[in-house]
C-alpha cells in the first residue's frame, strides 16, 4: 500500500540586511551633536570678532551735524561713482606719545591726504595738502562752543580750531570737490597699523639722527617698526633742508610702499593676518557714519587693494613759498585749479619725478616752474595734467 509523500518545503532565506548595531546610531549622534556645537562656536566665534573689531571704530556725529547745517555750501556731488575721502592724521599726544610733545588741549592735523578714487576703480591719485598752505578758512563752530571767524590761515588751523568739520570745509572751499567721506588715524593707531603688518620698507640716503623724532637710522635699505615710521614720516630737522615738502614726500614714499607690502602679502584675504590689522586700524580710527562699519572699511581696502600699483599716484598740491612768509605756502595757479578741475571730472593724471610730460604718453604736457612746483597745461577733460610726484610701484631706494 502505498502513501502519498509530501515534501515540505525549507523556509524561505532572508536576504535583506541585518539591522545595524545600535551602538553604531550612538556614534552618529554623538558625532553630528559634536559638529553642531563646532559650527555654532565658530559661527560664536566670528560675530563675536566681528562685532568687536565693529564696536573699535569711532564714529564723527559731530562732524555730520556741522556739515548738514552748511549743506548749501557744500560742492554738489560729482556725475560719477568716484569718491573723495580726506584722510587726517591727528597728533595725539596721549597714550604714551607724550615724548612727541606736550599736549596743548587742542588737536592739530599735520597730514591731511585727498585720495580720489575713480569711478572704475581702477586708477587712484593721492594729493597731499601743506599744512603750512595759505587757505580761506570759513567761519567754523568751535568743539568747546563758539565761533571762529572767517580768516585766511595756515591749513591745519582749520583742524586745530574747528575740527574736521572745519576741514573739510577749507578744502571744499579751495578745490570745489566734495568730500564724500574722511577718515582720522592718531599716533597710536599709526603705530599698531606698521607694527601689525611686521613693519614697512623705506630707503635711506644717509644715516638719520634726529632727537626731536627720537629716530636714529642706518643709511640703506631697512624695515622700520611703528615707533620708527612714526618718527620717519614726522620728522623735518633730521632729513635734507628740513622742509615740510620732503616730510611730505617722505609720507608719500611711506604711504606707497605699505600699500605695495599690504598687496604683495595677501593680507586681505588670510585670516590669521588679516585680523591684527583690522584690529589695529578700527581701534584708532574716526570715521563718518558712511565709513563707520568693518563692511564698509574692508570694501574699501578691498577697493583700493586691487588698483594696481602704478595707478595709485601720489602727488602734492602745486605750491610755492608764500609772498608775505617765506615760512608758509600758497597755491600756484592755474596748475592747482587744473588739478582740482581732473580730481573734479574723474580725469586721471600723471605723475612724473620731475613734473614733466612723459613723451611716452601722447596727449600729456607740462612743464616744470622754478623750485620744482609743477604746471601743466591742456584743457581738463581733454588732456592729462602732468605733476611732479610718484607711484606706489616705485623703488624705495629710487626716491631716498
Amino acid at each position: 500500500m502505498g502513501g502519498d509523500v509530501t515534501s515540505a518545503e525549507p523556509p524561505a532565506e532572508d536576504v535583506s540586511d541585518p539591522a545595524p548595531p545600535r551602538r553604531n546610531y550612538r556614534w552618529l549622534k554623538v558625532l553630528a551633536a559634536v559638529t553642531a556645537l563646532v559650527v555654532l562656536a565658530l559661527a560664536g566665534g566670528v560675530w563675536y570678532l566681528y562685532q568687536r573689531l565693529d564696536g573699535n571704530i569711532t564714529t564723527d556725529t559731530a562732524t555730520e551735524v556741522q556739515l548738514k547745517v552748511h549743506a548749501s555750501e557744500r560742492p554738489t556731488q560729482g556725475p560719477t561713482s568716484a569718491e573723495n575721502i580726506l584722510l587726517l592724521g591727528s597728533d595725539n599726544r596721549g597714550d604714551g606719545n607724550e615724548k612727541y610733545g606736550e599736549d596743548s588741549g587742542t588737536q592739530r592735523s599735520d597730514t591731511a591726504i585727498l585720495l580720489h578714487l575713480a569711478a572704475d576703480r581702477h586708477s587712484a591719485t593721492a594729493m597731499s595738502i601743506p599744512r603750512d598752505l595759505m587757505a580761506h578758512v570759513p567761519s567754523c563752530d568751535k568743539p568747546g562752543g563758539g565761533k571762529t571767524e572767517a580768516r585766511l590761515e595756515q591749513f591745519n588751523w582749520a583742524f586745530e580750531f574747528g575740527g574736521a568739520a572745519c576741514t573739510i570745509r577749507t578744502v571744499e572751499d579751495m578745490t570745489g570737490i566734495r568730500i564724500d567721506h574722511h577718515l582720522i588715524v592718531d599716533f597710536s593707531g599709526f603705530k599698531k597699523i606698521v607694527n601689525a603688518i611686521n613693519g614697512v620698507d623705506v630707503c635711506l640716503a644717509e644715516p638719520v639722527h634726529d632727537t626731536k623724532a627720537h629716530l636714529d637710522l642706518p643709511a640703506g635699505r631697512q624695515t622700520l617698526n611703528g615707533e620708527q615710521a612714526l618718527g620717519y614720516v614726522r620728522a623735518r630737522h633730521g632729513f635734507g633742508d628740513g622742509s615740510d615738502t620732503e616730510r611730505m614726500d617722505r609720507q608719500q614714499g611711506f604711504l606707497g610702499s605699505l600699500f605695495s607690502k599690504v598687496s604683495s602679502n595677501g593680507v586681505l584675504l588670510n585670516p590669521t593676518k588679516v585680523y591684527p590689522v583690522l584690529s589695529a586700524a578700527t581701534s584708532s580710527l574716526t570715521a563718518d557714519p558712511g565709513l563707520d562699519s568693518l563692511s564698509e572699511l574692508y570694501g574699501l581696502a578691498r577697493d583700493i587693494q586691487r588698483i594696481p600699483a602704478g595707478q595709485l599716484r601720489f602727488l602734492t598740491v602745486p605750491r610755492e613759498q608764500y609772498t608775505l612768509d617765506r615760512n608758509r605756502d600758497q597755491l600756484v595757479q592755474p596748475a592747482a585749479d587744473r588739478l582740482f578741475a581732473a580730481l573734479r571730472d574723474d580725469v586721471q593724471v600723471t605723475v612724473t619725478p620731475d613734473g614733466k610730460a612723459d613723451s611716452g604718453k601722447p596727449g600729456s604736457t607740462g612743464t616744470a616752474a622754478p623750485g620744482g612746483t609743477p604746471t601743466a597745461s591742456g584743457t581738463p577733460g581733454t588732456t592729462a595734467p602732468v605733476y611732479r610726484g610718484t607711484t606706489a610701484d616705485a623703488d624705495i631706494c629710487g626716491k631716498a
